[in-house]
């Protein structure tokens, strides 16, 4: 298959580029983005030595993708314990979060910048004998040059919102060549499978969304503990992962709250922990009494928020909020996150109607009434008039919606993954 001219002007550009990559990594570990000690694994230089067998290798972005994997691999190793995995993200949070979740059986590496050296140093040391990709990451380079080897590729839980699926459209070549280098393709979505058909006008199995059946990391039960002494038995919410413009509206419904609550405690979690000075500025412009998370600072009785400017704490403000608004849906634009760790922690789930990249799931979370759809700094105050009140979403209706969405999405994706490395490239796996 010709390579589309617009992927060919890509990896000419990268070509181009390549002589830049050593001083930009530089410059993103001064700023705190990279791992200084591991920054030759972007290059394509492994840090440690290839197990001997066959190697499965997997990728995410992130860490609600490197979620997935650890629970993908976990599943995969108890199937056949002699198989070895990598797994490689692009994030530090993420490198971490591996660190505690996989089992002996795998180990992360970074994965390499997207250029030709380092993705053919990277594919030429580990040989893997099946390459993983999670969800909609595609590099070009990376996904051209592994199916160049003849390596069997999957891409699992693909998911893809109505903007994705637009731009994607925008380069129709490039898209089908890219997509076509997959063996087998999982969708988790309808949505996702109907735009990928379209888009590759071949069969796209709807094997369903892995993050539900992903296991959640739990938060630290001494730490936790520690959480729930402070706040006591004060009337408390979560504002999880909120974006630029929420904040305002969260705000708003926590100063309605202390109307009738005047010992009620928000918990607000910027999406990004790095605009922590920016919401504090906002929560200060707006009078309340706060204390930021980052410093160490933990709220006595007179404070009414808590910033969580952290990182990887989310399964912390889930374990001791009885209900949370999950943000990135109050406002257009961003489609949503998942709420499947607040039900996984027992928490209330409350959500804006924005919600398009996981129309699916959250569908089925109205269908159970597993969930209060809000609109507005009102409606989320009242919302937690009834959660506070007993009266709100039962947690087992949200969990029974989680089991029905789910769809057997792991026991799918891992029999795909299973025939492709047995059968190896090219091996047809009915959709």
């Amino acid at each position: 298959m010709t390579l589309p001219t617009g992927l060919t002007l890509y990896r000419l550009l990268m070509r181009a580029a390549a002589p830049l990559a050593t001083p930009l990594l530089m410059l993103r570990t001064r700023a705190g983005k990279e791992d200084p000690g591991r920054r030759n694994e972007r290059l394509g230089r492994p840090t440690f030595p290839r197990p001997p067998g066959q190697l499965v290798w997997l990728h995410g972005a992130s860490v609600g993708e490197s979620l997935v994997l650890a629970s993908l691999v976990s599943e995969f190793a108890a199937a056949q314990p002699e198989l070895r995995f990598l797994v490689t993200t692009g994030t530090m949070t993420s490198a971490r979060l591996m660190a505690r979740r996989l089992p002996p059986v795998a180990r992360h590496q970074y994965l390499p910048i997207d250029t030709l050296s380092a993705v053919r140093g990277f594919l030429d040391y580990w040989k893997p004998d099946l390459a993983v990709f999670a969800e909609s990451e595609l590099w070009p380079n990376l996904v051209i040059e592994t199916a160049a080897r003849d390596i069997p590729m999957a891409l699992v839980n693909a998911r893809m919102n109505d903007r994705s699926l637009t731009s994607w459209n925008k380069r129709p070549d490039s898209a089908r060549y890219l997509l076509g280098c997959f063996d087998w393709i999982g969708a988790a979505d309808s949505r996702t499978r109907d735009g990928l058909e379209n888009l590759t006008g071949k069969a796209i199995t709807l094997a369903g969304n892995l993050k539900l059946e992903a296991r959640a990391e739990t938060a630290d039960p001494e730490t936790l503990a520690g959480i729930r002494r402070t706040i006591s038995d004060r009337p408390v919410w979560l504002a999880a992962s909120t974006h630029p413009g929420e904040e305002a509206i969260v705000l708003h419904a926590h100063a309605l709250t202390l109307k009738t609550h005047p010992d009620a405690l928000l918990i607000l979690a910027p999406r990004h922990p790095e605009r922590g000075d920016e919401v504090a500025r906002l929560i200060d412009k707006q009078g309340f009494r706060f204390v930021r998370r980052s410093e160490g600072d933990a709220p006595s009785p007179d404070h009414q928020i808590w910033l969580a400017d952290t990182l990887g704490e989310m399964p912390l403000w889930y374990g001791a909020a009885p209900a949370a608004l999950i943000a990135g849906s109050l406002l257009p634009g961003i489609g949503g996150h998942n709420p499947i760790e607040a039900s996984q922690a027992g928490t209330a789930v409350l959500s804006g109607e924005h919600t398009a990249s996981f129309d699916d799931l959250y569908a089925v979370y109205r269908q159970h009434k597993a969930m209060i759809t809000v609109d507005s700094a009102a409606s989320i105050a009242s919302a937690l008039e009834r959660v506070w009140g007993h009266r709100g979403p039962a947690i087992k209706l949200a969990r029974a919606a989680i089991t029905e969405a789910s769809g057997g999405a792991m026991a799918t994706s891992l029999a795909a993954l299973e025939a492709l490395l047995a059968g190896g490239k090219g091996t047809e796996i009915a959709p």
